[in-house]
């Protein structure tokens, strides 16, 4: 940087211009001067202006939902040079990072923990940079001018806190060596490790795990239910209006209140078709399950699914099993699957750490909360190593 920064906030991404925001989140070719960290990744979908666009003018964020954009931004000469997606809050829902402990305790010492800061791509436990900086610039200054405008904007809304989750292992590393409070969780993820196809990653497993796939993906399917991968043009209203029934019905009886709304997903639909892929279920001559996954350059993310029947398997088939077909095919690294489940490992998925960053107020919170971080992280990594020894492959044999 050779020029003064301007640090700003937007209270929405259409304030933004698309192509400046979309350099600093997914430029257009691999970094190879170590200015931006990829982490692998040339393209992720959630970080493109146009999905988070979706979620605002959807209504999904924004008005009353708890998720008020303010995103922060910096400019150097009047060019948008790094950005971070941001949100005020005013609870802990729809971040999969979980901090209600957290605010119950500060409650109970008398603090006020919310409103928070979140730097988070909303509803989406997937890894990907969230402290965006554009192709050619100074990675760690404009990370230490990020975590500048986010305590500025965090001390002007009297926010207990800021948190950043789901980034990347340098981001991690960057931000706790400013003294932000480091966490760990896991998830599940497939790794692509040169299979030809399914056929070939099933003669990786050990023989057991190998014929207990082979058996969920036929009775799966037992009842006369056909599949179906739809992707770009192939997608069509009808298809969001059954997908969405699915998703109503399956997130209030999981978690009571479904996140998204049915006019994100026609949004997301219009804006994006061809990083979408959309696998419905169909007996009888009507969709009765679904799973949205949205297409990177190198990695598929698993998002959401529903059903309207139960059928012995279906999930497995329509999230997990189908999302490696499309992986293979396409020649993708891996498959991301979302939070949680261990019932993943035994299908291939593998014990993956995912990172986020927290910085406090209030020190006497941040002592306590840092504390438990550290427990917290030694169990983390425990548990991932442990798992990796249950990985259902040929060598366990």
């Amino acid at each position: 940087m050779t020029s003064p920064i301007t640090i700003q906030v937007a209270t929405s991404i259409a304030a933004i211009p698309a192509a400046d925001w979309d350099l600093c989140a997914n430029p257009p070719a691999p970094a190879t001067d170590g200015a931006a960290d990829r982490s692998g990744e040339r393209f992720n979908p959630f970080l493109a202006h146009a999905f988070l666009k979706a979620l605002e003018t959807s209504g999904t964020v924004g008005g009353r939902t708890g998720w008020s954009p303010a995103h922060v931004t910096v400019h150097e000469a009047g060019r948008l040079v790094a950005a971070a997606p941001t949100y005020i809050k005013t609870h802990s829902q729809g971040e999969y990072v979980f901090d209600h402990s957290w605010a119950e305790a500060y409650s109970r010492a008398g603090g006020r923990y919310y409103p928070k800061l979140q730097v988070a791509v909303p509803f989406t436990p997937a890894t990907g940079r969230r402290f965006l900086v554009a192709p050619g610039q100074d990675t760690e200054a404009l990370h230490a001018a990020l975590a500048a405008g986010l305590r500025a904007l965090r001390k002007e809304v009297k926010a207990s806190s800021t948190h950043a989750t789901f980034l990347t292992k340098a981001e991690w590393d960057s931000f706790g060596a400013l003294g932000w409070l480091q966490r760990t969780d896991q998830q599940f993820h497939f790794v692509n490790e040169g299979y030809a196809g399914f056929d070939d990653f099933l003669a990786a497993l050990a023989s057991r795990k190998r014929k207990n796939i082979r058996k969920e993906r036929k009775d799966a399917l037992g009842e006369g239910i056909t599949i179906e991968q739809l992707t770009g043009s192939d997608i069509r209203e009808d298809h969001w209006d059954a997908f969405y029934a699915f998703y109503m019905d399956t997130g209030s009886r999981k978690w009571g209140r479904p996140y998204l709304n049915r006019r994100f997903f026609s949004e997301i639909g219009a804006a994006m078709a061809d990083r979408i892929l959309l696998v419905m279920a169909k007996r009888a001559g009507r969709y009765v399950a679904g799973a949205i996954n949205f297409i990177g350059d190198d990695a598929l993310y698993g998002r959401n699914w529903g059903c309207i029947e139960e059928h012995p398997f279906l999930h497995f088939e329509v999230c997990y099993y189908q999302a490696i077909d499309f992986a293979l095919a396409r020649g993708l690294k891996r498959v991301e699957a979302g939070a949680q489940g261990e019932h993943k490992l035994a299908r291939g998925y593998r014990p993956t750490t995912t990172y986020s960053v927290h910085d406090i107020a209030d020190s006497r919170l941040a002592a306590a909360i840092g504390d438990y971080l550290d427990h917290e992280r030694a169990y983390v990594e425990s548990a991932v190593e442990q798992l990796g020894e249950h990985l259902p492959f040929r060598h366990e044999d």
